[in-house]
């Protein structure tokens, strides 16, 4: 076990974003987040100054990994094709594919927890948050933008807002998931955005 206290620190942060996303951040208490981490009101305070601490840095986490699985499922799609529109409808298919017979609770996004209750939150935070979006949506943009340069679209389209959707779709398909019963609604979300690209370009897809 690492000396360094990780071990606790990363399950004082699971357990505090798993209540947050689940009740929301007023909702969450201190002492809701010690009862679940299974720690002493001491060991909180030796990791975070407080919940609005702890809050900052669970936005920070959850943004690394937000861009990262982002870069990482690009990528993959970039080794297996050459065509700008071949890999954002690969990229679409591989992001399906982590929710195919998604058995657990869907989870939910921080984000859209924090955002709900922006009044409570620190310009630190927002500032987190609004760089994530946007860095998402520059991504995204920029391989539209390359793919309408080879494949001239059947509808014109604002690659920034089409990018934007993708976004749009995520965080559409969170709370449908988790408010109707049908467990494939969020795949069936992130299909619909898949045909959407399809349908922009008038191609076939190759997944």
């Amino acid at each position: 076990m690492p000396k360094d206290g990780s071990i606790t620190r990363n399950r004082i942060m699971d357990e505090a974003q798993t209540l947050i996303i689940q009740q929301g951040y007023a909702a969450t208490s201190i002492e809701s987040i010690i009862a679940n981490a299974e720690i002493t009101k001491g060991s909180f305070f030796y990791h975070f100054k407080g919940k609005g601490d702890l809050a900052l840095q669970l936005v920070k986490r959850f943004a690394d990994v937000d861009k990262k699985l982002l870069a990482d499922t690009l990528g993959r799609a970039e080794k297996l094709s050459q065509d700008p529109l071949q890999q954002l409808l690969i990229m679409m298919g591989l992001y399906e594919e982590m929710f195919e017979g998604f058995s657990e609770e869907t989870p939910g996004c921080l984000f859209a927890s924090y955002v709900y209750e922006s009044n409570l939150m620190s310009d630190e935070i927002r500032a987190i948050i609004v760089d994530a979006v946007r860095s998402t949506t520059e991504r995204i943009a920029a391989k539209l933008e390359e793919a309408k340069s080879i494949h001239p679209p059947r509808i014109a389209f604002d690659a920034r807002s089409v990018a934007d959707l993708f976004t749009t779709s995520f965080e559409g398909a969170f709370v449908m998931a988790r408010t109707l019963p049908e467990k494939d609604t969020m795949l069936d979300q992130l299909r619909h955005y898949r045909t959407h690209l399809r349908l922009l370009f008038g191609v076939e897809d190759t997944m």
